[in-house]
C-alpha cells in the first residue's frame, strides 16, 4: 500500500519532470513522415537524432552551417523538407545558424516550458523533428530570430547558371 508521503513524492516529481522536460514535437502522430525509432536511429546521426527527436542542443560554434555563406536553401535533415532561404539567415553572435524567417508553411511551433523558461519551439511541420527555437530579438523585417541547431539541417547550395 502507498503512503501519502510517497503518493506525494510521485506527484511532486512528475510535476518537477514535466517542467523539466519539454514535451516531444517528434511523438506526435499527425506527421506526413512518421518513422519508428530504430529507423529515425539509421536516418539521423547521433547528434541530430538527440536533436531532432529528443530536444537536445548541439554545443554553440559547432555547427559548419553557422559560417556557411553560399546562396542557397537550408532544409530539414529528418526529411528533406526545405525550411529556410539563405535569403533570411544573419549573424546572430549565438554560435547557431539564424534565420528571420521561414519558408511557408515549413515549420510549425509549439510552447516549450523547460528550464523554468517559457520558450517557442520550432519543428518541422512534415516530421515534427526539433529545429531549435524561435525568439523575438531578431532583425527587421519581422524581429524574430530563428536560432536552429545546425545538426537539424541540410544545406543545399544554389547552382549557377
Amino acid at each position: 500500500m502507498t503512503t501519502r508521503r510517497e503518493a506525494l513524492a510521485t506527484i511532486l516529481f512528475g510535476s518537477a519532470a514535466s517542467l523539466l522536460l519539454p514535451a516531444s514535437a517528434a511523438s506526435a502522430s499527425h506527421f506526413e513522415v512518421t518513422h519508428t525509432d530504430a529507423e529515425w536511429r539509421k536516418i539521423l546521426s547521433p547528434a541530430a537524432y538527440d536533436v531532432m527527436r529528443h530536444q537536445g542542443t548541439e554545443p554553440p560554434w559547432s555547427s559548419p552551417l553557422e559560417y556557411e555563406h553560399r546562396k542557397g536553401t537550408y532544409a530539414c535533415a529528418g526529411c528533406d523538407l526545405p525550411l529556410f532561404s539563405s535569403d533570411t539567415k544573419f549573424e546572430s553572435g549565438t554560435g547557431w545558424p539564424s534565420f528571420f524567417r521561414p519558408l511557408p508553411h515549413a515549420v510549425e511551433t509549439s510552447a516549450d516550458n523547460s528550464l523554468f523558461e517559457e520558450r517557442t519551439e520550432v519543428h518541422c511541420r512534415r516530421c515534427g523533428g526539433h529545429l531549435g527555437h524561435v525568439f523575438d530579438d531578431g532583425p527587421k523585417p519581422t524581429g524574430l530570430r530563428y536560432c536552429m541547431d545546425g545538426v537539424a539541417l541540410k544545406f543545399r547550395a544554389m547552382v549557377s547558371a
